[in-house]
């Protein structure tokens, strides 16, 4: 079969390289991919928001199977344009993708089904905001309504802070339209948890656990980024904390919104918190997350084209979803300057040094060849180099030493990827 994947990132690079493990399989495209993916899959110069070019491609190509990687196409509708021509396509359709694109949605919906979450208000009018924050209680979270590239949600220790949250988001409107609502939201304390799910509309069963590194630096310090690196599995996740999230969170997530009459197929990522209370939802997400997807896709056993289908044809309940009992690594290597002004360009050196090492991926998320034919950084977060190991503390050594195998000019990344975790242990 023939399989297009939509995307650029390092998240695109994992699924690409688990959907080329598949037999079912002869041909991949990716629109409009990277570097990296290029050397798996043809890559096509279309951009991942022109949906009805990316449906011409699809039909003209004959492909079986499209896959939607990014948040930005799945909220703008492309699986309703892709459907409307017949073309099977892996991801939530826009009506069901808004439990990403709108934190006021999301937050109404966890509230109304009793979907464990923190005490939240939402304003459309930036006055009432700052108004209401006169009299909180700090450090409190304002978050954009709308999508962000995952840096929406800015934690405010006092009132002068969370006043300036408001005039970015709803007066200087750093993400535009996104910023037009905001939840301002109790800050909830304890450890965050990222668990993706597959889900058919009916049934719903989850990956293993992961846990990411937002901030720049190490120690958790610095801005806020779309994700430093991660590490799976998280050993906070425990059986009880599972069997309390299939009950309480994960299950009545999808009910819900079958309820309100949107079926949910594709992917659901839910951000988790594990507070004194119990856990509580942080976020929804309707798509694979970056880099969590590529430490959990190389420990996962089963045919992802076969899961794919199984959820498109309301079959899930008959696949059994399988992970290997190890741990994985990813560390970003980053433009230094990111997530503010860096440069891009230079030439990376050390790729081949991952050929034929099964246990270690060079995943990209911001890539491209030059004109020379020579592989180029070309964004933020350049590379996401990913091992595995039989534990935490072994995968986090492999990681970092094949950190080492690659260069280029104003590589940066933090040396704290899972640290606290393996010392613990």
């Amino acid at each position: 079969m023939k399989v297009l994947i939509v995307g650029s990132g390092g998240r695109e690079h994992a699924i690409a390289w688990k959907v080329s493990k598949s037999p079912l399989v002869d041909k991949i495209y990716c629109a409009p991919g990277n570097a990296g993916i290029a050397q798996i899959a043809e890559c096509v110069p279309i951009g991942a928001m022109e949906f009805e070019k990316l449906a011409d491609f699809a039909q003209e190509k004959g492909i079986d199977l499209t896959v939607i990687g990014m948040d930005e196409p799945l909220v703008g509708g492309i699986v309703d344009v892709f459907e409307e021509r017949g073309l099977r396509v892996f991801g939530p359709r826009k009506d069901t993708a808004v439990i990403e694109g709108s934190k006021v949605f999301s937050k109404n919906l966890m509230q109304k089904y009793g979907i464990p979450t923190g005490a939240y208000e939402i304003f459309s009018d930036a006055d009432e905001a700052v108004k209401y924050l006169e009299t909180s209680k700090y450090p409190i979270v304002v978050k954009a309504d709308g999508l962000a590239l995952g840096k929406g949600a800015l934690i405010c220790n006092n009132f002068e802070e969370a006043k300036g949250a408001v005039s970015t988001l709803m007066l200087e409107k750093q993400f535009g339209a996104s910023g037009d609502r905001v939840v301002v939201e109790e800050f909830l304390i304890g450890r965050e948890v990222s668990v993706l799910c597959f889900s058919d509309g009916t049934t719903i069963k989850t990956m293993t656990s992961a846990q990411d590194h937002k901030r720049a630096k190490d120690g958790d310090q610095g801005l806020n980024t779309g994700g430093m690196g991660t590490f799976s599995p998280t050993p906070f996740y425990t059986k009880e904390v599972d069997e309390f999230c299939k009950k309480y969170v994960y299950q009545p997530t999808i009910d819900a919104m079958k309820q309100e009459g949107r079926d949910f197929k594709g992917i659901l990522f839910v951000g988790l918190i594990l507070t004194e209370d119990g856990p509580k939802v942080l976020e929804y997400n309707a798509r694979f997350g970056d880099p969590e997807t590529q430490v959990v896709l190389p420990r996962m056993k089963n045919d992802i084209v076969e899961v794919f289908e199984a959820c498109i044809d309301g079959k899930l309940d008959a696949v059994d979803l399988q992970f290997e009992d190890n741990a994985a690594v990813c560390v970003i290597l980053a433009s230094d300057g990111y997530p503010e002004k860096y440069e891009k360009g230079f030439v990376i050196g050390g790729l081949n040094a991952f050929d034929g090492k099964e246990d270690y991926f060079c995943f990209h998320s911001g890539s491209k060849l030059d004109d020379e034919g020579k592989i180029v950084t070309n964004g933020g977060r350049v590379l996401g180099v990913t091992a595995l190991g039989r534990d935490l503390k072994e995968a986090r050594a492999n990681a970092y030493k094949a950190t080492e195998w690659v260069n280029f000019e104003n590589k940066y990344m933090r040396s704290d990827i899972g640290k606290a975790i393996d010392e613990a242990q």
